[in-house]
């Protein structure tokens, strides 16, 4: 995140041009692992897994895809950072049920989903500190000990009327 900060001190050119080499580096990584993005917002992007092209493991595609992102950021951040900016990533995963499809109006849609795991899958986003993957606990149950994940404790999460466990990813085994 931090691209909206950056807006407002960074030209309008500037801005454009890293926000279109973290998207295209994120659809290309998307690809490798099976995954389809759903929604690109700014300064973020919803991938989605198991839906149109199904897979038999979509939470540890998910992770793998979110390690291979959190690396690749190293290079795309320092544009910014010669500039004098610190922009930093944090991603969120959940497993679950949710409603996909296509949304908008014709020659204007996006293939996109609804529902409690994408919602939560934002905020545990925006929880994130930079470098951080946080993962909830149905997610981590998907992926048992091959992804190694440190409870981050219950916390409140906007929305929710109970605290929500997640738990940080540092690698694979």
């Amino acid at each position: 995140g931090g691209f909206t900060r950056l807006s407002g001190t960074a030209g309008p050119e500037e801005t454009m041009a890293r926000r279109r080499d973290f998207h295209k580096a994120v659809g290309g990584v998307a690809a490798r692992h099976h995954g389809t993005i759903g929604h690109r917002a700014g300064d973020g992007v919803m991938v989605i897994f198991n839906d149109p092209m199904p897979c038999e493991e979509p939470v540890l595609d998910a992770v793998r895809l979110a390690l291979d992102v959190r690396d690749a950021w190293g290079g795309l951040r320092q544009p910014w950072e010669r500039l004098g900016h610190s922009v930093g990533i944090g991603v969120g995963i959940t497993s679950g049920y949710a409603t996909l499809g296509l949304l908008g109006d014709e020659g204007s849609a996006d293939y996109t989903a609804i529902g409690n795991p994408v919602t939560l899958a934002g905020r545990l986003c925006d929880l994130a500190e930079d470098g951080q993957i946080l993962i909830d606990q149905r997610a981590r149950l998907d992926v048992g000990a091959r992804v190694p994940a440190v409870s981050q404790g219950e916390r409140a999460i906007k929305g929710y009327g109970h605290p929500v466990v997640s738990f940080a990813v540092e690698r694979l085994e």
